[in-house]
């Protein structure tokens, strides 16, 4: 009697793991207000959206490929200027590639067997970072994926030595280093992983052939985008002038110092703003499937450990962190959660493990992607903008509509993402300090120039209050009617 699932059950499981993926990335996109970074990125896409534009920033943001890819999304929903882009249809490409890794993951977790594969798929449908990064109009989310997608282009050349998938894995290496500038670290970890796992030598007769021809077409897909498809050729030195500011922005911590167990303890156990936030069932198959792992005869997990290990290390080392760099650990920890579980000698003990396990994860991502989403006690939400700011496009609508020939004045030496909320509207301007002449339809100020724009309006205005995000606090002055 056999224990091996059929195809079929194998292939529908796994497009309800996908389904079930999908529906936790797309539900209810625009819950959340836009994080400053989110903002950013939004309005730099509404430039290309409008204009046709883009040119890579060395010195800031990352690579092109979040905006390139979110063009035909928002052509394909009527949406052709930044005054028309929605947070739905910004946050539909990592949603988007967040479920198209936990289909990669299912291929790339396969030599485990079919059940342990799904259930891989399955943990990183559900567990909260995956699922609240997915949900963010970031980098991370894409680079992951398009990592798993060269990792499965390597597995499978090396198993089958078929030139197309070298030229898989060549498109997958350049659309990871044209997302972000730390993408040879993922390459690198994979090599050595497979240096300390050894498995058997490649199918390929040809190895210097196919290395040179996936390296050739990583160059060239990351020479397109980072060029804006030839339009910005000097967008080819930046991508590697960028290593400059960004190893300086790494080492320095650039304000985001952190311990070097931070990533780690996002995956623990600790109680803040009334809720538990645990992971702990999660990290328990991790660690045990690290142990499995050194048993003979378990290669690929082997691989996986350490490539999940030297990850690990790698974003502990730097000061800098940002939580949303733990999704990278997440596809190997489900890996070695699998591992795990596979290891089990009875197999009905193992689903049910499997099943506990996936339900936690739920519970988890229910509350930091939909309950709690931008709560200061969620550990994903990292000085994330404030619910107070959805307020705003009411209060500038009602200013402008009160003096249609007014402006909007934002005096502060911090203002994002209030740029994506008063997309569209006539007349705003921006100032890091307050200029001679304060007055305005509206004029949001942060506290630190509150007095000083007080100073220099003219005639009554009442005064409230806006929180644009954890201890930053802005003082939002509308003129009072005349009498």
């Amino acid at each position: 009697m056999t224990t091996r699932l059929p195809s079929f059950a194998v292939w529908a499981l796994l497009a309800l793991v996908a389904l079930g993926g999908l529906w936790l990335r797309t539900t209810d996109l625009a819950r959340r207000p836009m994080h400053a970074d989110e903002a950013n990125q939004a309005v730099k896409l509404g430039e290309l959206l409008e204009h046709g534009r883009y040119a890579f920033d060395p010195r800031d943001h990352h690579g092109p490929t979040l905006y390139y890819f979110a063009v035909p999304v928002a052509w394909a929903r009527g949406e052709t200027t930044l005054a028309a882009l929605t947070e739905t249809t910004v946050r539909l490409v990592p949603a988007l590639a967040g479920t198209c890794a936990i289909l990669l993951l299912f291929v790339l977790a396969t030599p485990l067997g079919a059940w342990p594969a799904l259930a891989a798929a399955a943990l990183l449908a559900v567990t909260p970072a995956s699922v609240y990064y997915s949900r963010y109009f970031i980098q991370e989310t894409l680079l992951v994926t398009f990592t798993l997608a060269a990792l499965v282009g390597a597995q499978r050349w090396w198993h089958t030595g078929r030139p197309a998938w070298t030229i898989a894995t060549g498109v997958a290496l350049g659309l990871m280093q044209a997302t972000k500038a730390s993408a040879p670290l993922f390459a690198v970890a994979a090599l050595l992983a497979a240096f300390i796992a050894r498995p058997a030598r490649p199918a390929s007769p040809r190895l210097a052939r196919d290395l040179s021809l996936a390296l050739a077409t990583a160059a060239f897909t990351a020479a397109l985008f980072y060029s804006s498809f030839g339009t910005h050729l000097s967008g080819l030195r930046d991508a590697v002038l960028t290593y400059a500011p960004a190893s300086g922005r790494v080492a320095g911590g650039s304000g985001h110092e952190k311990p070097w167990w931070y990533y780690l303890s996002l995956f623990g156990w600790h109680r803040a703003g009334g809720f538990l936030w645990q992971q702990v069932a999660f990290a328990g198959l991790a660690v045990a499937g690290l142990f499995i792992a050194l048993r003979p005869g378990q290669t690929f997990l082997r691989w996986a450990a350490a490539f999940t290990v030297i990850i690990a290390v790698a974003l502990a080392l730097p000061p800098y962190k940002t939580p949303w760099h733990a999704v990278h650990l997440v596809p190997g920890f489900a890996l070695l959660g699998a591992g795990m579980l596979a290891a089990l000698p009875f197999r009905p003990l193992a689903v049910a493990l499997a099943v506990v396990v996936v339900a936690l994860q739920f519970t988890q991502t229910r509350l930091s992607s939909f309950v709690r989403p931008s709560a200061e006690s969620n550990p994903f939400a990292y000085v994330h903008t404030s619910p107070d700011i959805l307020k705003i496009r009411a209060l500038a609508d009602a200013a402008l509509s009160r003096a249609p020939g007014g402006t909007i004045h934002v005096i502060s030496e911090e203002y994002w993402p209030l740029p994506w909320y008063l997309r569209g509207l006539p007349r705003v301007g921006y100032w890091p300090t307050p200029p001679t002449d304060c007055d305005g339809a509206l004029v949001i100020a942060s506290a630190a120039h509150a007095g000083a724009v007080r100073e220099r309006l003219h005639g009554p205005y009442r005064e409230s209050f806006l929180g644009l995000r954890p201890g930053f606090l802005c003082v939002v002055f509308t003129p009072e009617p005349s009498p």
